[in-house]
C-alpha cells in the first residue's frame, strides 16, 4: 500500500472524497417510514349516514320465524367458498351484538359496522340479531330487518345463519367484499 498522500491509494482517494465532510454529533439514523395515507373520516361518516338512511325497513319475506334459517348468496360466489362459509370454517374477524336494540337503533349500527369492517379488510363477520324471545309476541323483529338490510348492501357477498355454537338462528355469518 502507498502512503496517505498517494493519489491512487485507497486511503488517499477516501481522504480526498471526504475532505469537506463534518463529524456528526450522534451516530443514530432513524429508519425511513412511509407516511400513512390520510383517512377520509368525513367521507366515511357521510357514507355511513347515507347507507343507513337508504336501507329500507320493508322486507319481501313474510314474517320470519324464530327458528328459520336465513340464507343469501350473490351470483358469482364459488360453491366451495359457500360450503366453507356455511360450515363456519372462516374465522370471525369482527362481531356486532344487537341485543337490546330497537330497529331504529340497529339500522345505523349495522350500516356502519359493515362499512368499517370492509374498510378494515375484514372478510367474515358475525351479526347477532337475537331470536326475538324477549320481544312482544316473541317474534324476531331484528332478524327480518337485518335480513333485508344486508341484502341491500353492496359490501355483502353472502350471509347465512350461524352454527348452533355461534348463535344458531339468532346470529348471522356475513361474507364481505374486499374494498
Amino acid at each position: 500500500m502507498g502512503d496517505d498522500n498517494d493519489k491512487t491509494s485507497d486511503r488517499g482517494l477516501f481522504r480526498r472524497a471526504a475532505a469537506g465532510a463534518r463529524r456528526l454529533r450522534q451516530d443514530k439514523v432513524s429508519p425511513h417510514r412511509p407516511r400513512r395515507k390520510p383517512v377520509p373520516e368525513h367521507s366515511r361518516r357521510e357514507a355511513r349516514a347515507v347507507l343507513a338512511d337508504s336501507l329500507a325497513d320493508a322486507y319481501q319475506d313474510s314474517e320470519i320465524d324464530t327458528g328459520e334459517e336465513l340464507l343469501y348468496l350473490r351470483p358469482g360466489i364459488q360453491q366451495r367458498v359457500w360450503r366453507k362459509f356455511r360450515r363456519g370454517q372462516y374465522s370471525i374477524e369482527a362481531e356486532l351484538d344487537l341485543h337490546g336494540c330497537t330497529a331504529a337503533q340497529a339500522r345505523p349500527l349495522v350500516a356502519s359496522f359493515v362499512l368499517e369492517a370492509q374498510a378494515a379488510r375484514r372478510r367474515c363477520v358475525r351479526i347477532i340479531h337475537g331470536k326475538g324471545l324477549s320481544s312482544e309476541g316473541k317474534l324476531p323483529v331484528l332478524k327480518g330487518k337485518v335480513n333485508a338490510w344486508l341484502r341491500q348492501m353492496d359490501a355483502v357477498l353472502a350471509f347465512c345463519s350461524a352454527r348452533r355454537n355461534d348463535g344458531g338462528t339468532g346470529a348471522l355469518y356475513v361474507l364481505l367484499k374486499r374494498p
